[in-house]
């Protein structure tokens, strides 16, 4: 039995390839290496794995994840991984080559993340050839869940947002000032803190004009500086995997239009096109 897994820095869609064919979808949280140990992370498998899981049985796991970009990276996922499935070979790859694979399959083109965390690439069909950093977090993320969801609360605690919507905000999460700094700055996974409250932007209405230009200048900010610096990104389809970019694709496809570029795919998670992509290429193997 095969694994695949796509990993982001908040949740893991896995899905569970049978000896007959079938497909077992399940998820996990998250195991981004910039932020989870391998203790971490063997731990949490433990404890999020369905129980009914045949572990022993499983001879592959091809693993794409989010902060997988280095070597070292990979190696600390691929500990974690090959712990937990111990008759497994694992294989892991940058969740940014997942997205690619989903979105363009063995086409060229460009692909863009814009989920809990932002990040592009060029791809040539078989692997990614041009690459600008994202920055992170703290750097960057610009178009992000965890990018909107900043700057959200900088505007509550500034007190820039309109009253409607400042009241909305108070009566939904009842955080003060002081509470936000802690959980910001000294508390773990402040990414996924931040990106929560993309869902806030996207579930409330109560102010249209204040939530629709927060989410365009954030992607607008994400054009700006990450994906007009690819050389001639006109063009190329616009290429989107991830649940900010899917839920938002209105805003987002008015901003790539602005931009020059004609939109193609977005789609909320390559789970189902990643499993696809190994079954064909399984499929010519034979």
């Amino acid at each position: 039995m095969i694994i695949i897994a796509d990993g982001g820095s908040t949740k893991t869609n896995w899905c569970l390839l049978t000896e007959d064919g079938k497909k077992v979808y399940f998820n996990t949280e998250g195991y981004n290496p910039y932020f989870s140990s391998i203790e971490y992370i063997i731990n949490s498998l433990h404890e999020s794995l369905p129980t009914d899981l045949e572990i022993d049985k499983i001879t592959e796991v091809d693993y794409y994840g989010a902060g997988c970009s280095t070597e070292e990276k990979r190696k600390q996922v691929e500990i974690a991984m090959s712990a937990v499935f111990t008759s497994a070979k694992v294989n892991i790859g940058h969740d940014l080559l997942a997205a690619a694979r989903a979105l363009l399959g063995n086409g060229p083109g460009f692909a863009a993340i814009l989920g809990t965390g932002t990040n592009t690439c060029l791809y040539d069909g078989k692997n990614i050839t041009n690459n600008i950093d994202s920055g992170a977090y703290i750097l960057g993320d610009e178009g992000s869940g965890c990018y909107i969801g900043k700057k959200l609360l900088t505007d509550y605690l500034r007190g820039y947002m309109p009253e409607v919507v400042r009241s909305l905000f108070w009566d939904t999460y009842k955080l003060t000032p002081d509470d936000i700094n802690e959980e910001v700055y000294t508390k773990p996974l402040a990414n996924r803190f931040c990106a929560g409250f993309s869902k806030f932007v996207y579930d409330n209405n109560v102010h249209i004009e204040y939530s629709r230009n927060l989410v365009k200048t954030s992607f607008e900010d994400f054009f700006k500086n990450l994906v007009t610096h690819y050389p001639d990104y006109q063009k190329y389809t616009f290429n989107c995997i991830g649940s900010v970019g899917y839920n938002f694709r209105n805003v987002l496809e008015e901003v790539a239009t602005e931009n020059g570029m004609v939109v193609g795919n977005i789609i909320r998670s390559p789970i189902d096109n990643l499993v696809k992509y190994h079954m064909e290429a399984a499929a010519t193997k034979v």
